[in-house]
């Protein structure tokens, strides 16, 4: 019997079968996010775009998360429009697919989902993985105006509250 979980968003995870019901949808664009950098090219879900987390995730010299025109281009290089349904996956229980999930929330792309499970269940399951690079057109994605300051603290912020939580 499988334990009941329930998750705080529920509505930004898709199924495994739901992805495989999705391969061919021109509104939808897979992409493989890994710790292990070299995963996508020894299999990927047909169709899925692979990202670096190491490279395209972090700006080496800031040692932070790539500007808003980086963002814009990585997405522009995968074939997102504003309009794409951005479906995210990856190995290590979707680690780095949910920092990429909550990089396009940073950004406020409209719509983003993990594949439940990630790249595990999906090998689990006995579901095909392909080794050929997926043909993309590459699209002209906007440069978003800012970030959603909300989700994201900065360590001044950080310090700003800890102090504040200490003299309540």
């Amino acid at each position: 019997m499988e334990a009941s979980v329930a998750y705080a968003h529920p509505e930004v995870l898709v199924s495994t079968e739901w992805v495989a019901g999705h391969l061919t949808d021109p509104g939808i664009r897979l992409i493989e996010v890994d710790v292990d950098t070299t995963a996508y090219d020894s299999g990927h879900i047909a169709g899925a775009v692979g990202w670096n987390w190491q490279s395209q995730l972090n700006d080496p010299v800031r040692r932070d998360i790539p500007d808003k025109k980086a963002f814009a281009k990585l997405l522009s290089d995968a074939g997102v429009t504003p309009k794409t349904t951005v479906v995210l996956y990856g190995d290590n229980n979707n680690w780095f697919a949910a920092f990429a999930f909550w990089l396009l929330q940073l950004y406020g792309h409209a719509s983003a989902k993990l594949m439940n499970g990630g790249r595990a269940k999906w090998v689990a399951e006995g579901r095909l993985l392909v080794t050929e690079r997926s043909a993309v057109r590459a699209t002209t994605y906007p440069v978003p105006k800012k970030q959603n300051a909300a989700i994201r603290a900065k360590r001044p912020e950080v310090e700003q509250a800890l102090k504040a939580k200490k003299t309540a």
